[in-house]
């Protein structure tokens, strides 16, 4: 299955945005849709941790501990938050493999 993602501080999307106001909206509208829901919020996600020496620089060496990833397999609501928050890393995996066995596992 393929997921997207967005990657950030947890101090940029807990306190500098209003990240639980827009999932409590989303959450919603999945619920008024009939709609499961389909993300997820993950603090220190292990799907990072076979790339997480190549992504240090990208991240200004943050542990990984101080991560929060959105995944989810609806790629016009991750490309929405890209856009909307701007200031995060934003990609997509294949799972399960060989390197990402658990894709929601986190820390």
């Amino acid at each position: 299955m393929k997921y997207h993602f967005i990657l950030a501080t947890k101090e940029f999307l807990f306190e500098l945005e209003a990240l639980e106001e827009v999932l409590r909206e989303r959450a919603h509208y999945y619920t008024t849709s009939n709609k499961q829901v389909d993300f997820w919020v993950l603090p220190s996600p292990q799907f990072l941790a076979p790339y997480f020496n190549q992504l240090k620089k990208l991240l200004n060496n943050n542990p990984q501990e101080n991560l929060v990833a959105i995944v989810s397999t609806d790629v016009d609501f991750i490309n929405w938050l890209k856009l909307r928050y701007q200031n995060v890393i934003w990609g997509n995996f294949n799972a399960p493999s060989e390197k990402i066995s658990q894709p929601l596992a986190y820390n």
